[in-house]
């Protein structure tokens, strides 16, 4: 019952890290990351699409995006949708292919950026002592009913802290990579 517990627990640990390296997909650093339009959507037909459903997005240079609509009619909803993102890139079209040039970042746009990581890596952070939390929940629980001694309480309260412990240091240790690949000039 408490290995129960615990496994579920140290399950949605693994599930926050993993959202938290996927909202880093979405940081801009300076290098062109196709990853970095994930989150761009597109109004298509009255209907909010993601960007990667309407058109491939690949990175033929260190500093540049290209994006290739499957349907030539989408590039001007795929240009607005590029302009009202919050990444700060102008789109430049042929008629055929949208480019967008990824400028290097000034100073400022960096310390804005590496904000941005410390407030993602503190959500982070958070998740996990909220699962701490509903996890040691359960446990006291298992005791109230009477199912489990005091003892496999406490042994069980501290193992789930020694993995909220490990879960955080490795959310900061994720935000410390990242910070420093922001700062990279």
């Amino acid at each position: 019952m408490i290995k129960d517990s615990i496994a579920t627990a140290e399950d949605r640990m693994q599930k926050a890290m993993h959202a938290l390296r996927r909202d880093f997909s979405s940081v801009r650093t300076g290098r062109a990351a196709p990853a970095l339009l994930d989150r761009v959507t597109v109004e298509y037909y009255g209907t909010d699409t993601p960007l990667n459903q309407l058109a491939g997005v690949s990175a033929p240079e260190a500093r540049m995006l290209v994006v290739q609509p499957y349907d030539r009619g989408s590039i001007p909803a795929i240009e607005k949708a590029l302009m009202r993102s919050d990444l700060g890139l102008t789109p430049s079209n042929d008629g055929q292919l949208i480019r967008l040039s990824i400028p290097p970042l000034t100073e400022e746009r960096r310390k804005q950026l590496v904000k941005t990581v410390h407030a993602m890596v503190e959500e982070a952070k958070v998740s996990v002592r909220n699962i701490r939390r509903d996890a040691v929940h359960a446990i006291h629980k298992l005791l109230t009913d009477k199912q489990i001694s005091e003892d496999d309480e406490r042994r069980g309260t501290q193992q789930i802290d020694d993995l909220a412990k490990r879960f955080t240091d490795e959310a900061a240790q994720i935000g410390k990579d990242k910070e420093r690949e922001v700062m990279e000039v």
